[in-house]
């Protein structure tokens, strides 16, 4: 009896171990349509259907690569962009402290210089 309820506790440590260390990977992609603003000390990203502004990064190694390749004379000109990726909570400390939100671009879909006015205000 007391070896087949340690069997049962060391499953169940193992099995909640492995789920806490894979939380993120359970997290589904989402497409999120914005503007996009890049600069030495700025990456955001404002959501056009809501209005809220998140941190930005980039795991695609896309969307850094696109916006510079448009050239632009200064930093933090605004593109449109609908990219495929993941919310999660900012960190305490660093460059998007201060945005309650980062998001994960795991996907560029599109980028454009041509903000639609109809879309995003």
């Amino acid at each position: 009896m007391r070896l087949k309820f340690t069997s049962y506790l060391m499953c169940l440590i193992i099995v909640g171990a492995w789920s806490c260390g894979n939380s993120n990977k359970s997290a589904k992609n989402v497409v999120y349509k914005g503007v996009y603003s890049f600069g030495p000390e700025v990456k955001s990203f404002k959501d056009c259907e809501t209005g809220s502004e998140f941190w930005a990064t980039d795991s695609s190694a896309q969307l850094e690569l696109k916006y510079s390749q448009l050239n632009f004379e200064k930093p933090y000109v605004p593109v449109y962009v609908e990219v495929e990726g993941i919310k999660i909570h900012s960190g305490k400390d660093g460059m998007g402290s201060e945005y309650d939100s980062t998001l994960v671009v795991k996907k560029l879909i599109k980028i454009t210089k041509q903000i639609p006015q109809d879309m995003c205000n």
